[in-house]
């Protein structure tokens, strides 16, 4: 009886001997990368000092590497139809091994900076490939799970990064950061090299330059435009001309997809408004988690005055539930679907914004803690749902594109909240001198914050539960 029932279930897409193991691979090699991106926001001011450069000139570190993120992500859809799976992550481990080396082996900015965009990369292709790849190789009835995983991945690395990283800076030099990397990069390239086959038929669809031309000038003009905004402001002539170069370039770019036989990215994908509905909702939950990783080492140590370990400390409390809840939504959704669990999330997280909204100066460091694990129960329980419901609705031949789009829209999400949340923060600062203004600004980020996850509350009244062959 239990035999026949297990036959009746929908299978996978693609058979993969060992599903789970070839996992491992991309999960390592993507939570890297978003550790990578959230880590050096608590280094940045040794790292300015030690290499003897100014506030604008180190955010490089971090904007070059998003950058690079926003170029590549489009090309990992169009990739996965000419070259076989395995190599096309085995070069993006081998480009993230080898960009971390440059960068801990650098001693001025150009060669940090160097290394930095090669390790864009291979974030750039891991991260969509992660969520597509496992659309693919497991059955719908365990989608929720493995999404759940993959989750947990994408949420815990930015809430643990400011622990390890001050950790780290505590007892050696910036360069650990780096090196820090390396071994599980390899570890990574192994799994991957034993154990992932080929996912997608190549057919080797026609490589149209133009479009390629196109996303780049467009994401780079959206990321280089909202991270110039931060010092410059918002109305400033040379955000302005990013800003619009980018909005022109990715109009050219949709327009270009939209006519093109064999796209290079498919978004018409955007037409099911399920995988919509969830786009929205992660990308949202994704700038509350951003701009709250932000704002809140900036608020401990600025306001409350902690050193770089302890403000590390107090945040991995929050980390831990992150990662626990993001592994148990998963499961939920297998069971209960994204209605209510995306409801349920942003509403917790709103509380957990409020809690801390409603702190100080002379708060007490248990109730920036509370307010921080609420947060980070809420967060990433929409999160997972809504991204499993999203690309839970594509058929086979979309699921790489619906990756790759939902996947790039994170990280311009990424980059504008975070660049908005530095703008509430000078803004509030120059409202009063000394903590008084820090405590402001630091409260007008989290309103930003809030606004984020009110409309991703009113987004999620969306969610409808799916027929029973998409969601389980």
């Amino acid at each position: 009886m239990q035999l026949s029932q297990t036959k009746e279930m929908p299978q996978a897409r693609v058979h993969v001997a060992h599903p789970a193991m070839a996992m491992i691979g991309l999960m390592i090699g993507a939570f890297v990368g978003m550790f990578s991106e959230t880590s050096l926001n608590i280094a940045l001011p040794s790292l300015m000092t030690a290499l003897n450069v100014s506030q604008g000139t180190i955010q490089w570190l971090v904007t070059g590497y998003m950058l690079v993120i926003g170029i590549c992500m489009p090309l990992s859809s169009l990739l996965s139809k000419w070259f076989n799976t395995k190599k096309i992550i085995l070069f993006a481990l081998g480009a993230f091994i080898l960009g971390s080396v440059v960068s801990a082996m650098g001693a001025v900015f150009p060669v940090v900076l160097i290394g930095r965009l090669i390790q864009g990369i291979g974030t750039g292709l891991i991260l969509p490939l992660m969520f597509s790849v496992a659309m693919q190789i497991f059955p719908p009835y365990k989608l929720g799970t493995v999404m759940g995983m993959a989750a947990l991945v994408i949420m815990f690395a930015p809430a643990i990064g400011p622990t390890i990283t001050g950790l780290v800076l505590a007892k050696f030099t910036w360069h650990y950061i780096f090196w820090l990397f390396v071994p599980f990069l390899v570890l990574a390239f192994i799994f991957t090299l034993t154990s992932m086959e080929n996912v997608y038929h190549q057919t080797q669809t026609p490589v149209d330059w133009l479009s390629i031309v196109e996303s780049s000038i467009g994401f780079a003009g959206i990321v280089v435009g909202t991270t110039m905004a931060s010092d410059a402001g918002w109305l400033s002539l040379e955000v302005g001309l990013a800003l619009l170069v980018g909005v022109i370039g990715l109009v050219l770019y949709a327009r270009r997809q939209l006519s093109l036989t064999n796209p290079m990215l498919n978004l018409r994908v955007f037409a099911n408004k399920q995988f919509t509905v969830g786009t929205l909702l992660v990308m949202l939950d994704f700038g509350v988690i951003l701009a709250s990783m932000y704002l809140l080492p900036m608020y401990l140590q600025r306001v409350m005055g902690l050193p770089v370990a302890m403000t590390g400390l107090v945040m991995l409390p929050g980390g831990i539930v992150n990662a626990a809840v993001s592994a148990i939504a998963g499961r939920m959704y297998d069971s209960h679907g994204a209605k209510w669990l995306s409801r349920g999330g942003f509403v917790i997280a709103i509380l957990g914004v409020l809690i801390l909204l409603n702190s100080g100066a002379q708060s007490p460091l248990w109730w920036i803690i509370l307010g921080h694990v609420v947060l980070m129960i809420g967060a990433p329980l929409a999160m997972s749902p809504a991204q499993t419901y999203g690309l839970n609705s594509l058929s086979g031949a979309e699921s790489a594109d619906g990756s790759a789009l939902l996947n790039t829209l994170q990280q311009i999400v990424g980059a504008v909240s975070t660049a908005v949340a530095t703008s509430m923060l000078a803004l509030g600062s120059a409202k009063a001198a000394g903590q008084t203004g820090l405590t402001i600004g630091s409260h007008f980020g989290f309103v930003f914050v809030l606004i984020l996850a009110i409309i991703g509350l009113i987004v999620a009244f969306q969610v409808k539960k799916p027929q029973a062959s998409r969601d389980l």
